[in-house]
């Protein structure tokens, strides 16, 4: 069987030997409940409290701050939904680019909840527009909560969340930001960051599954999001994933410690494909702003819709190739994601997500691009 050729990291990771190393005394010997008072549960608690020193000054927060969680999507509705019935947000500003854990949650709220929401623009290149959303909030009399993304994880365009933070600060706007694709990547000083929550997911980073978390910044008071235990320090019930926990703090710490050589050659991984795609395939393109402000990790690449470009997940996947589609099959019929739906809804147009790690190679790629050639 030929050798899989994995280009969906943004999707998930794979796990990191020394993360696996530093997490198998919690899977095995080190077993005790954190919440026990005999030294079999001192330890693990002594791991997980470890383990959020560790995070915290990874991204120069106080461990106060720092709470950990199931993964991305819990973390992102503890905010939303804490800036709403804690924090009496009852105007919601959002983009139709964010993940659906933001939405579907805004969605759910606006339900639910007596809170407004507004959409703000999209430029041309699928960034957002800062003048609307400054425009927006200065015509907001109630208290705003601001839910908008540091970088899509569909097209990779990255947000400059400090320019956001400082709107939201200047008209005294709750600030979260969706960070999942961009922690672990880049640096975040959370410190010089003015944002209230931030979110993580250690899968994105070579880390394990089912482990996230979630910032909260010191000044700001919520309730908890789970209630039936004191874990957490009272804001999430049950019982702590102490081997994630362990995963996620090494993931975190080797992903920093490594930030510069990885980052310049995943970079120069993605736009070498870049080149060879235009090389090789006619009438190639590329969603977001792929040679300004995006993610060294993603490429979002646009070809001609022809019989074969429709199946073209399919033939991708057929022959060990592993990336995911910019549009999605739905009762039979194409449907464009919801990312793709607000950037670039044209029907004439398949689209395919490609994704890198340090793992990958300029061999792959070499790979990849003749297939798609062959099948295009």
């Amino acid at each position: 069987m030929k050798e899989r050729i994995y280009l969906d990291n943004a999707a998930t990771t794979s796990l990191d030997p020394e993360v696996l190393a530093a997490m198998m005394p919690y899977l095995t010997t080190q077993f005790g409940n954190p919440s026990s008072i005999y030294s079999y549960g001192r330890e693990s608690r002594l791991a997980i409290e470890n383990s959020r020193k560790l995070v915290a000054k990874l991204l120069n927060a106080h461990p106060a701050e720092i709470f950990f969680t199931s993964g991305g999507t819990e973390s992102t509705n503890m905010a939303i939904t804490a800036a709403v019935r804690d924090l009496d947000c009852r105007h919601i500003i959002t983009s139709p680019l964010e993940h659906h854990a933001t939405l579907h949650t805004i969605e759910y709220l606006h339900r639910t909840e007596p809170v407004t929401v507004t959409f703000v623009k999209i430029l041309p290149n699928g960034h957002i527009d800062l003048d609307n959303l400054a425009d927006i909030l200065s015509a907001i009399p109630e208290k705003c909560l601001v839910a908008l993304m540091h970088a899509n994880n569909e097209i990779g365009n990255l947000s400059d969340i400090y320019s956001i933070g400082d709107i939201c600060t200047r008209y005294n706007a709750i600030f979260f930001s969706d960070t999942v694709q961009t922690l672990g990547h880049y640096p975040i000083n959370l410190r010089n960051t003015p944002a209230h929550f931030i979110t993580g997911s250690a899968h994105k980073f070579h880390g394990p599954k089912g482990v996230g978390m979630i910032y909260i910044h010191e000044e700001v008071k919520i309730k908890p999001f789970i209630y039936g235990g004191a874990q957490e320090r009272n804001m999430r019930a049950g019982t702590e994933n102490v081997y994630g926990i362990v995963g996620f703090a090494k993931a975190l710490e080797i992903a920093s410690a490594n930030y510069e050589a990885d980052s310049i050659y995943i970079k120069s991984i993605k736009l070498y494909m870049m080149e060879q795609l235009q090389k090789h395939l006619p009438n190639v393109y590329f969603n977001g702003d792929v040679a300004g402000s995006s993610l060294y990790t993603v490429l979002s690449v646009n070809v001609p819709r022809t019989e074969k470009s429709e199946m073209l997940i399919y033939n991708l996947d057929i022959n060990n190739i592993c990336a995911s589609g910019g549009s999605a099959c739905t009762s039979g019929a194409n449907q464009a994601s919801h990312v793709m739906q607000a950037v670039n809804n044209d029907p004439n147009l398949d689209t395919v997500r490609f994704s890198f790690s340090k793992h990958n190679t300029y061999k792959e790629i070499d790979a990849v691009v003749k297939l798609l050639k062959d099948i295009i």
